[in-house]
């Protein structure tokens, strides 16, 4: 399993919780782990010089700057103590644009933010910064709740064992899943749930049309079940992971999105690891109607994946 070595902490002083901390240290016992904290201060407006006489916009950017920083470096410490190896970074620009930038140039290999959301399940969870990174940043996401438990104890991965994708591409994206999944439920020592929903596919033609009696199309549906059971347990082979903490669930259900929302709220899932879909090599991003369903009704931390191959539409400056 490929271990996570450098993560980038988007750090927005207005939403932190110090959930980001406890988040981290799940990952903490690995030595070679490093944490950049970065903040992003927006741009100057254009207008802003004509209505200012007694300081210049420049000096209001250095002060922010300059704040920003100071409270970076207070968390930068807070890692410190958890014996993480960290520094401090403050950007100038449009907050989604200058992470994806610097995850290009540094190769991080995770980024990992707080919801600029209430968390409330009547309001959206998920902020601008949140969807545009999960949209378009190349590496992992990790949104976290503010209300995260200080301890995260129940990890659910959700794979599409018969996602649309190309065979090879759709295995490797669920293993990354899988890998990630695994991992953080490791050093976490917590529990690992993996949901896969499953339907027949015309299944309604094969009665009405198909002249199949009660006891086929059981049939067909234990077959079915039994293709996505095994289809799973062979992703599990190569991934290390505590046998005794996993538990798969198999739903029959035509609406997956719904039932990963159900198994969040029953399971009380702490942290939940998921795909997303989009064609291979294609710029910009549609997230999927499933992972877009999901995102804006689960009151977890989620933690997004993209297929191999994606190209993220944010380029670096020439």
């Amino acid at each position: 399993m490929q271990k996570l070595k450098s993560i980038l902490l988007f750090f927005d002083p207005a939403i932190h919780t110090h959930s980001e901390v406890s988040c981290i240290r799940a990952l903490a016992n690995q030595s070679e782990l490093k944490v950049t904290v970065v903040c992003v201060v927006k741009e100057v407006p254009a207008n802003l010089g004509m209505l200012m006489t007694q300081i210049t916009p420049q000096e209001i950017l250095d002060l922010m700057v300059k704040d920003y920083l100071q409270k970076a470096e207070r968390l930068v410490k807070q890692l410190h103590d958890i014996h993480v190896k960290a520094e401090s970074k403050v950007l100038v620009g449009t907050p989604f644009i200058e992470i994806i930038r610097q995850v290009l140039v540094e190769k991080h290999d995770l980024v990992m933010l707080m919801a600029e959301g209430k968390g409330d399940l009547q309001k959206r969870l998920f902020g601008s910064t949140s969807m545009h990174l999960m949209r378009k940043c190349p590496c992992p996401v990790w949104v976290i709740k503010s209300a995260v438990n200080t301890h995260i104890k129940q990890v659910l991965a959700a794979v599409d064992v018969g996602s649309s994708l190309t065979e090879e591409g759709n295995e490797l994206h669920n293993i990354q899943i899988l890998e990630l999944a695994s991992q953080i439920a490791h050093t976490s020592s917590a529990h690992l749930q993996i949901i896969q929903a499953w339907s027949v596919f015309g299944e309604g033609y094969m009665e009405s049309r198909g002249g199949l009696d009660d006891s086929a199309i059981q049939k067909v549906r234990t077959d079915t079940k039994a293709y996505y059971k095994k289809s799973i347990d062979g992703l599990m082979l190569d991934i290390e992971a505590n046998e005794r903490l996993i538990r798969t669930h198999l739903p029959r259900s035509d609406e997956p999105a719904q039932s990963i929302i159900d198994l969040v709220k029953t399971e009380q899932i702490d942290l939940l690891v998921m795909g997303t879909v989009c064609r291979t090599g294609i710029e910009g991003f549609f997230i999927g109607n499933t992972a877009e369903k999901v995102l804006n009704e689960v009151d977890c931390s989620v933690l997004t994946i993209k297929p191999e191959g994606f190209i993220s539409p944010v380029k670096l400056d020439s």
